[in-house]
């Protein structure tokens, strides 16, 4: 029993190879993916076969690549898919996103105040209802993933405090679970940001890189070191908004004055640019278009603010690349070679010259695949979990 037991623990870890392997490169012929994960072609055959009967790939005719018989293009499916969900400050942003990151549906529904945990959970039920045929479409449904601009226990489901929102101590899984009769999971925006950079993105392929993202909420980030996360002991790591940077500056909700999510501030871009409300596309097209010598002023303040924020992540954390999103990647966009320069030359011994600061890769849709890589992790690392529903 115990030799059958060890047999079924391999194949389960090498089900999670292939299908890791499919989910994060892109589709790979049987070959490849025999020379990635150092298996037979007979026993890939077995396992591809199992992941095709669970629904989780699927496979076509690569085309005679080589001389002999062509090996099939396997491909992780993208209508095994996760609900994800965003609630900010203006507005509760829902997608569809599929396995291999591809985000099918994405639906900002723009609200006229913060919205209350209860209005994020009837506004994401009825965009979900309205998009019922689509997901008829889908082969599973996996789980909803929330990601939330706060402090998140991930592992209770709980957001600690997310003083933007104004949530503090409360459940969100389970109102959205039971909403949208599908399993929830939660966790801090940025940290999901990190999470899907790392993967799809300006991150990939880097052991040690930092993530930044800036919204109406506030500024959050995240850490990968030496290829893992950083959590935090409690899960709270990353909350690099909070980083005084301008001693004696402005009121902060934390109680300190001159954090960098002060000083670097979106309502401060809008309103040198003229804008009640933008998205980060739209707000770099502003800051990009004639922009005027208030705005350029601006822009150049807050690139100058960021700078110190990042050179002092530098001295600490000594990464290979630092991704900026949301606003900062507009912020980036309009005066990148001030930035850049000014991180190459503060941080101490070098270490700034070896850093490359990059953009979000994945845009306006950076968090949703955060939060649904969160919900795929589990049938990632167990994929027969489907076939239990």
């Amino acid at each position: 029993m115990a030799e059958r037991g060890g047999t079924e623990d391999v194949r389960r870890r090498n089900l999670s190879a292939v299908l890791t392997a499919v989910h994060r490169s892109g589709p790979l012929t049987r070959a490849a993916l025999v020379q990635r994960c150092n298996l037979t072609r007979s026993t890939m055959g077995a396992l591809v076969g199992e992941l095709a009967d669970l629904g989780l790939v699927y496979e076509t005719d690569a085309g005679a690549a080589r001389v002999g018989r062509p090996s099939p293009l396997v491909h992780a499916n993208e209508r095994v898919v996760a609900l994800a969900v965003n609630p900010d400050v203006d507005a509760v942003t829902v997608g569809v996103v599929g396995l291999g990151g591809k985000v099918h549906r994405r639906i900002r529904y723009a609200t006229s105040s913060v919205p209350s945990l209860d209005e994020a959970v009837n506004i994401t039920r009825a965009v979900v209802e309205g998009l019922a045929v689509e997901l008829e479409g889908t082969r599973h449904i996996l789980g909803v993933g929330l990601a939330v601009p706060g402090l998140v226990n991930a592992d209770k489901g709980v957001v600690r405090l997310a003083p933007h929102l104004g949530w503090k101590d409360v459940d969100v899984v389970g109102p959205f679970t039971e909403a949208l009769a599908t399993p929830a999971m939660a966790a801090n925006d940025a940290t999901l940001g990190t999470l899907a950079e790392s993967i799809f993105g300006a991150a990939g392929g880097y052991q040690d890189a930092l993530y930044l993202n800036g919204s109406a909420s506030g500024i959050g980030g995240g850490a990968m070191v030496g290829g893992r996360p950083l959590s935090g002991s409690s899960g709270y790591a990353g909350e690099f908004g909070h980083m005084v940077v301008q001693p004696g500056g402005e009121a902060c909700h934390c109680g300190r004055r001159g954090c960098l999510e002060t000083e670097v501030n979106l309502e401060r871009l809008l309103h040198v640019a003229g804008l009640d409300h933008a998205d980060a596309e739209q707000l770099e097209d502003a800051l990009l278009s004639g922009p005027s010598f208030p705005v350029l002023r601006e822009i150049r303040r807050q690139a100058d603010v960021l700078a110190v924020a990042l050179s002092n992540l530098v001295n600490v954390f000594n990464p290979e690349v630092i991704v900026l999103g949301g606003f900062l990647g507009a912020l980036f966009a309009a005066d990148g070679d001030r930035l850049s320069a000014a991180v190459a030359t503060a941080p101490i011994s070098g270490l700034g010259a070896e850093v490359r600061l990059a953009r979000a890769a994945l845009g306006a849709e950076l968090l949703l695949v955060g939060a649904a890589e969160a919900v795929f992790a589990g049938v990632l690392a167990e994929p027969r979990q489907v076939a239990a529903g």
